[in-house]
């Protein structure tokens, strides 16, 4: 499917700029920290937290995603190990201070735990989950998301599946979204970054 999207056109998707949480929220960055995108597209976001002075290394399954993400990394002038991999196959021993799922809302139910649980066991004691998303209110809108309201993220939700936790931001809001041409309009979206205890 993503592949598919990515490649009916030579544009980028979701544009080149990062997704807003990363610019509203600047004390996410720890310049010389390591951070692990997963399903990161085409760069946007990975890109942008190497040139903040973040080790960045991320994964997607469309090879012309990942193409294209090495091109704007280097277009950039920076770094990203971005590699071409689905969810089962990544290797998530290896350890992050920072694991980043921007719009990864393609997950059912039973996945969605298990992405969760994955990302989880990528982070170093001390580490900081990212997650960006839709809400249910973002069902029918047609401004980006998937159209199954199992697929959203609730404050309820986050705050279960990372129980134990330091939340450090869970935040529902509305914001107008103009993200190449994958992302336009009014969505209802929330943030949650939290600790690994």
């Amino acid at each position: 499917m993503w592949e598919d999207r990515y490649s009916a056109s030579d544009d980028y998707l979701f544009g080149t700029a990062p997704a807003a949480v990363l610019t509203d929220n600047p004390w996410l960055v720890t310049p010389g920290a390591s951070a692990l995108c997963v399903a990161d597209g085409e760069g946007r976001n990975s890109v942008h937290l190497a040139k903040q002075g973040m080790t960045v290394t991320s994964f997607d399954t469309s090879p012309t995603a990942v193409k294209r993400a090495q091109a704007l990394a280097r277009d950039t002038g920076v770094t990203v190990s971005a590699h071409l991999s689905d969810w089962d196959s990544w290797d998530w021993t290896a350890q992050y201070d920072m694991v980043a799922g921007i719009f990864i809302q393609f997950a059912v139910a039973d996945f969605q735990a298990r992405q969760f649980a994955t990302m989880q066991a990528a982070l170093r004691s001390g580490g900081r989950i990212l997650l960006h998303g839709y809400r249910p209110e973002q069902v029918g809108r047609g401004t980006g998301g998937p159209p199954n309201v199992e697929n959203m993220y609730t404050e309820a939700l986050l705050r279960e599946a990372f129980a134990g936790w330091q939340i450090e931001r869970c935040a529902p809001y509305e914001r107008d979204q103009r993200s190449g041409s994958g992302h336009v309009g009014q969505a209802a979206l929330i943030d949650f970054v939290a600790r690994k205890p």
